[in-house]
């Protein structure tokens, strides 16, 4: 593999020498760029005015040209392409003989592809840059020495913010050249980041290519360490079954969930990079946000309410309004009474019950399953009655009365309010399901009035996301990814598996790093509770982003935390830097934060949460620019002061962890609290620095 001396002044594209391959791609790149250009103000120039029937049609067609001149912008600081392959035949042609072990020829020789971001082509609809989701670019992350995929050659660039300053070959088909690790590809890994998460596509492994490009009828759950690049993972099996199932994607959607608030900002500009702008974001409690969140649990009350169990009990307490008729239905039609006896309506009141369909369905259906009782009578009298008819009989007043006294309207909300305020009617829904202990836990102390006026909590909104299920059933969409699974109550996988019940999902997370006490225990019964039992585990070990020294510190608390989880390997070249500092006081923290700031990068001072106040005062005093998570940094300011409780799936190049024993023991039990610690020493991709003034804790010694 050899690697070309970095050019500093970029060419204009006027002339080309015939030895100078960087010149060449420079050339390249500025065409492509042109080319993309020309591509935009195709689009812009679009007019409609004459190919729309209404306004309607115009309104959408004009959304969809805007959406495409967004995909379409030219990003000044992002590469237009990172690679090449150099095919020994057009890509799909039959393989010419050669002499074993020869050469590749000459890059004319070749069939030449330049590997990008998005597909770019010139005015005659050539491409000059192709997609790297296009089945044809896949060798550029698989090929190897042992299996060259019909690639002699693989071409990688390295880029200085827009502007190409240097390329790498590998010459995959030359037995004579023994395989090294890419430089620029250990470079682009370790390259010093500030704002938000950025695109690995000129990155991607082998094995998380093969998990990117798995089809979209199966779901996958990706259990990786920290570094692993699981969400990276995650968030380009977006971009990819985007690309590969577009249209109908397009009508069904697609959803990314993560944790918290600052996390999605911190992914939202990876898919947009890759062109992708219709994927929406939430978290688990925007997607059940049917009451404001007023109130908190304690962890037994949240747990319990977040037990699969839970689903059982407001299913019986939903299915208790339903009661069995005592009188007959009688329908008066002109001259004529139309008489269905009470058995005969209890029968179809059991055959919906039977039927297991929706609770709001099944109510629908009632007054036309009376009214079809009233026209078999009315045939056996010689009538004809016809559909109207049938309408008519099932909004007449008397099968509307029956409807509403057997099986009556209920509101999900109030439901739960009666559940959680009535220890009576929480018990006899609950037994045998709960034990008193546990009734008790999630009963409120003082039953609310209203809906309105009740300080729900976060389990609270999601028990009615579930009881709002029953009713009428969730929207489905093609595909989910949700992140940082390992923190979800077994209710709240039910939630989100409700809005992919018809389509497929992508579960990413790791156990080692379940922070709540409800924490999943294993991914097989996590997947069962999401309704997606099926799903193919796969596991990611190799760790890409955190240094040697600090992974291997942190996963000293493994086998405390998750016994027999594989810890993660760092395959990272360059060791970082890592640090164990006894500290005196807050000046220690604001002069080890100085140090780092003298560095590239991205800086985290992460604490625990009880600590963040006095840690504020200290930024301030000592005139230190900081951001809170979720804001983006600047080259001028790159310190995030983050809380323990948000460092989950967030990285920094460097980072001061704060008293490591205060993270523990914030938490309700010392397993989570070490899990928390897990989380926070492994955030880190460049240098780690851990002051403490309290002893650390033992697991760490």
């Amino acid at each position: 593999m050899s690697a070309s001396t970095p050019v500093d002044e970029p060419l204009d594209g006027t002339t080309t020498p015939a030895d100078d391959p960087l010149a060449r791609e420079r050339s390249h790149l500025t065409a492509s760029r042109a080319a993309l250009r020309a591509m935009r103000e195709d689009v812009e120039a679009l007019d409609i005015r004459d190919v729309t029937a209404n306004w309607v049609n115009a309104a959408v067609l004009q959304h969809q040209i805007d959406e495409r001149i967004k995909a379409l912008a030219d990003l000044s600081d992002t590469p237009l392409f990172f690679g090449r392959l150099d095919y020994l035949r057009a890509p799909g042609a039959e393989q010419a003989e050669g002499a074993e072990g020869e050469r590749p020829q000459p890059e004319a020789a070749y069939s030449t592809l330049h590997i990008g971001r998005r597909h770019v082509h010139d005015a005659d609809g050539d491409p000059m840059v192709i997609d790297w989701r296009a089945p044809v670019s896949q060798p550029f992350y698989r090929a190897s020495k042992k299996d060259p995929m019909d690639v002699g050659l693989r071409r990688r660039f390295g880029y200085t913010g827009g502007d190409l300053t240097a390329y790498e070959d590998e010459h995959l088909s030359d037995p004579a050249e023994a395989a090294t690790t890419s430089k620029l590809l250990q470079q682009e890994i370790e390259r010093p980041r500030v704002g938000p998460m950025r695109d690995i596509v000129a990155t991607i492994q082998p094995e998380q290519d093969e998990i990117v490009r798995s089809g979209l009828s199966g779901s996958v759950c990706v259990q990786g360490g920290p570094g692993t690049g699981k969400t990276a993972v995650g968030l380009h099996r977006v971009a990819y079954l985007l690309y590969a199932h577009r249209e109908r994607l397009a009508r069904t959607g697609t959803l990314v969930v993560g944790p918290n608030r600052s996390f999605l900002h911190y992914i939202e500009q990876v898919l947009p990079a890759l062109g992708e702008l219709a994927v929406a974001q939430a978290t688990v409690d925007d997607l059940v946000a049917h009451v404001e969140v007023r109130g908190t649990d304690d962890a037994t009350a949240a747990t319990v309410k977040g037990d699969a169990r839970m689903a059982e009990v407001l299913r019986r307490a939903l299915y208790s309004h339903v009661t069995m008729p005592a009188e007959p239905v009688v329908v008066v039609r002109g001259s004529r009474r139309w008489r269905v006896p009470a058995y005969e309506l209890e029968e179809i009141v059991r055959q919906l019950l039977d039927r297991d369909i929706r609770y709001g369905a099944a109510r629908e259906a009632l007054p036309q399953r009376i009214a079809h009782a009233v026209l078999v009578q009315m045939e056996r009298a010689g009538e004809a009655p016809d559909d109207r008819v049938q309408d008519a009989v099932a909004r007449n007043a008397a099968v509307k009365a029956a409807v509403k006294a057997v099986w009556p309207a209920v509101d999900p909300a109030k439901l739960v309010l009666r559940l959680l305020g009535d220890a009576e009617f929480l018990a006899e829904h609950a037994e045998g399901l709960l034990d008193e202990r546990e009734q008790k836990a999630v009963l409120w102390a003082k039953p609310a009035r209203s809906v309105k006026s009740a300080k729900w909590s976060a389990a609270d909104t999601v028990l009615i996301d579930e009881a709002a299920d029953l009713v009428r059933r969730t929207p489905s969409l093609g595909h989910v990814v949700l992140d940082e699974a390992q923190d979800l109550s077994p209710m709240q996988y039910r939630a989100v598996g409700r809005r992919c019940t018809t389509g497929s999902a992508t579960v990413l997370g790791d156990l080692a790093q379940g922070t709540t006490p409800w924490a999943t225990r294993s991914w097989e019964e996590a997947l069962s509770h999401l309704g997606k039992p099926d799903a193919v585990v796969e596991e990611l070990t190799a760790g890409f982003r955190v240094p040697t020294d600090v992974i291997t510190y942190a996963s000293r608390l493994l086998p405390h935390i998750a016994p027999g989880l594989a810890p993660v390997a760092s395959i990272r070249e360059n060791p970082g830097f890592f640090e164990v500092r006894g500290a005196s006081g807050p000046d220690d923290v604001i002069a080890a934060c100085r140090e780092l700031l003298t560095r590239e990068g991205s800086v985290g001072l992460i604490a625990a949460d009880p600590r963040i106040p006095g840690l504020t005062e200290a930024l301030a005093a000592a005139g230190l620019p900081y951001v809170s998570p979720g804001e983006e940094t600047t080259r001028s300011t790159r310190l995030t002061l983050v809380p323990a409780s948000l460092a989950k799936g967030l990285e920094y190049d460097y980072v001061l962890l704060d008293e490591p024993r205060a993270i523990v023991e914030a938490e309700p039990d010392e397993r989570t609290g070490l899990r928390r610690l897990y989380v926070t020493l492994t955030r880190a991709v460049s240098g780690l620095i851990i002051t403490h003034t309290a002893p650390l804790p033992t697991q760490l010694t």
